[in-house]
């Protein structure tokens, strides 16, 4: 009975794929990436990452900017070190003498100052405005800022690819754990039915006990096949919904696409990776360590700022007209000896670029090599296709030909149901090829990045 099981897999195969073969477009199924792409957590993620990148960038360019900032400072002190001024001992004999020649007292007698270097009772308020002239490190951080969005973006687009890749793949893992499912629902009714003949025959004296039997151990396969077949799509289910974001029991839209006879490939064998976000990635990572470079060798360049204060200082609080001022200033900042360390930093920066670039070779002969073998598994997936079609036609023919001698007397049961298990075989492979050559094809969509992001 297990002919019987397999010959039935042919019928109902059949009918799904001619039955339920729908357009190449698909639309169904783009609903879905579409889907997965807006609510994916990990491209949230991502995204945030990217709108860090971006604040980061806005920060280096208000470096550019004047800085203004508000300052004070009031202070209270008594003691510490003081200076004396002798101003009595200088001034008190002139003043007496002018007091004899005049005959007056206008001239008094005054007592030497002790004044101390700390102010007591003094304020000191500013506005201070602030100016970068020339500040080479301003300017290649403001590149690495600019260059480090694209390292953002390449790396959004890198997961949004391989989460296309994924949401295909396990649509059509679906798809063929749903048609199995079913062709298995309809094999049960067959072999339930070839057990029940079997025993109306040994009841008539024409079976035997052993056909029986058989066809008993063909009906538990069955249903243990149809059993795992289940837990295959549930777990397929269950893992479509998760790179949706959805209940893992979320129904998904049977939509079974129509297989073309040529996918859309290069005439050529050659196959081109410059679309790959990874090689754009490399080659950003190689532009930020020039930059890095750039910014070492800038420790040679002056740094120039200027400054503008504006504010008010005075004891007591006391406006005496001359508390206000303003003062104008630049500040020059260049290294004259710093053990060479400057000197390693550049030579470390430029071991870096050639480390990145070295990768970046690597990784163009990698995907090079991942492009070509999965445009080799797309051609060998539709030779596979396309031999099962060749196979459901000669079995088709020679099951055609079995049943009319079965009719006739002329071929035996044994003989039809032989034909009718090839049948079945060929066109289950040849459901088994659709899929993988659907696989294989958004595999090769993925290797050279020709899907559209937008």
């Amino acid at each position: 009975m297990t002919r019987i099981l397999t010959l039935m897999l042919l019928f109902f195969a059949g009918l799904l794929t001619g039955a339920s073969a729908q357009t190449a477009t698909q639309p169904v199924l783009n609903a879905y990436i579409q889907q997965a792409l807006d609510s994916n957590l990990v491209i949230k993620q991502k995204t945030v990452t990217l709108e860090k990148s971006m604040l980061a960038l806005q920060e280096a360019r208000s470096y550019f900017l004047p800085a203004v900032q508000l300052g004070g400072s009031y202070s209270l002190a008594h003691g510490g070190r003081s200076i004396d001024i002798p101003v009595g001992d200088l001034m008190n004999p002139v003043y007496s003498t002018l007091n004899q020649l005049t005959g007056t007292t206008k001239f008094p007698q005054i007592s030497n100052v002790e004044e101390q270097f700390l102010p007591n009772n003094f304020y000191d308020i500013k506005l201070r405005t602030t100016y970068p002239v020339l500040n080479p490190e301003l300017k290649y951080n403001r590149q690495v800022k600019e260059q480090q969005i694209k390292l953002s973006e390449a790396e959004i687009d890198i997961y949004k690819r391989e989460l296309i890749k994924d949401v295909k793949t396990a649509y059509y893992t679906y798809l063929l754990a749903s048609e199995g499912i079913r062709i298995y629902e309809n094999t049960k009714v067959v072999v339930e039915r070839g057990l029940r003949v079997n025993e109306s025959l040994y009841k008539n004296g024409k079976g035997l006990p052993a056909y029986i039997n058989r066809s008993e151990a063909d009906v538990q396969q069955v249903e243990a096949q149809w059993q795992s077949a289940k837990n295959e799509a549930e777990k397929a289910k269950a893992y479509f919904n998760f790179l949706l974001n959805r209940p893992i029991n979320e129904p998904i839209e049977i939509q079974v696409p129509e297989l073309p006879e040529t996918l859309m490939l290069p005439e050529t064998d050659r196959t081109t990776i410059a679309n790959r976000e990874e090689l754009a990635q490399l080659q950003t990572a190689e532009e930020i360590n020039k930059s890095l470079i750039r910014l070492n060798e800038s420790f040679r360049q002056p740094r120039v700022n200027t400054f503008f204060d504006l504010g008010s200082q005075g004891f007591d609080f006391v406006n005496s007209g001359k508390g206000p001022y303003y003062m104008f200033g630049l500040q020059l900042d260049m290294p004259i000896f710093q053990g060479k360390r400057n000197l390693y930093k550049i030579d470390q920066s430029k071991k870096d670029l050639e480390q990145t670039q070295t990768q970046q070779q690597l990784v163009a002969q990698q995907l090079q090599l991942q492009a070509f073998n999965s445009r080799n598994n797309v051609h060998t997936a539709l030779s596979n296709y396309r031999a099962g079609q060749k196979q459901v036609q000669a079995a088709a023919a020679y099951f055609k030909l079995i049943e009319r001698g079965r009719s006739e007397g002329t071929n035996t049961f044994i003989e039809w149901l032989d034909a009718r298990n090839q049948l079945t075989t060929a066109e289950i492979q040849q459901q088994i090829s659709k899929y993988k050559a659907l696989s294989a094809y958004a595999d090769y969509e993925r290797q050279v990045a020709s899907v559209s992001l937008n």
